[in-house]
């Protein structure tokens, strides 16, 4: 895999805006966090646009993400919100430019489209809060985004919850995944991922507890489950019954689904607590009968 190259101070970075429509008081935080990494923020043109739900129409959308992919002197993209809205452009977007240049993309949610296409590349990304978020979200979110982009060395130790599914020694594989309604919606499409020998971290956010059971089981089918070598399992936020109940949450569904070892309570995803993963990397995974540590090659 392909690394992008580590931030410094004085960099520029690129903001836009490829799903739901944003406000300006809405990342005035964000920014603030940059400019204090000494970092210079450029923002695309149509980042504030509005058409209905989205940032702007598909048009102008897709204008500002492939500046800030063909400009030599941006560094990374930094995404306002996830929402909905990205898939819409993924296919007319042309990839040259980056693949000559790689630079850090940076979000999760709707934005783990992009870190299944361009993992398909052979270049990391970096799943993490996006500027809308940074207010809602600790103070660990936040830095360890900096953490990532400047080259630090990124690791996590967790509480060992009695769910989890351990496996004796250390587990080492590529990382992938994000947001699981994402990859559900992108199976069999270019953008599709190739989960085999990996490790797959999932996350999501309201969802039916039926819903969750048919995603996995579709997963499973496309062969997107049985070859990996560990699950990480991030934020499950409103994860809930119909109108029915279900008769299992959504730790039994999992464990249901995955034989290979599964770690829960990961940092990630659609919570306070939502904290930079390194999206292609190698990492590790060791833990104690209090924790598991999460640790990624520099």
């Amino acid at each position: 895999m392909t690394t992008p190259t580590y931030l410094k101070e004085g960099d520029k970075v690129g903001i836009v805006s490829t799903a739901k429509r944003c406000e300006p008081h809405e990342i005035n935080d964000g920014l603030a966090l940059l400019k204090s990494w000494r970092l210079h923020p450029v923002l695309g043109k149509n980042a504030f646009a509005s058409h209905g739900f989205l940032a702007g129409t598909d048009e102008e959308r897709l204008s500002d993400l492939q500046q800030m992919l063909d400009d030599i002197t941006i560094k990374a993209i930094f995404f306002t919100k996830g929402g909905y809205g990205t898939l819409r452009i993924i296919d007319s977007i042309d990839w040259t430019a980056f693949k000559a240049n790689p630079k850090w993309l940076v979000g999760y949610s709707d934005i783990t489209l992009l870190h299944s296409h361009i993992h398909n590349f052979g270049i990391e990304s970096l799943h993490a809060v996006m500027l809308q978020g940074i207010p809602n979200s600790n103070a660990a979110s936040s830095e360890t985004i900096r953490v990532a982009l400047f080259g630090e060395s990124l690791s996590y130790n967790i509480q060992n919850l009695p769910d989890n599914k351990t496996a004796p020694g250390i587990l080492e594989g590529i990382l992938v995944g994000g947001n699981l309604s994402m990859m559900y919606g992108i199976v069999g499409s270019g953008s599709d991922i190739d989960t085999n020998g990996k490790i797959l971290f999932i996350e999501d956010i309201d969802e039916y507890l039926y819903h969750y059971d048919r995603m996995l089981i579709s997963l499973k089918r496309a062969g997107k489950l049985s070859g990996i070598k560990a699950l990480l399992v991030g934020g499950m936020v409103d994860i809930k019954e119909s109108t029915i109940p279900f008769g299992k949450n959504d730790t039994q569904i999992t464990l249901e689904h995955f034989d290979c070892p599964v770690y829960f309570g990961i940092p990630s995803g659609h919570t306070d607590d939502n904290r930079a993963l390194i999206m292609g990397r190698n990492i590790s995974i060791s833990h104690t009968a209090q924790t598991v540590t999460l640790k990624f090659d520099n």
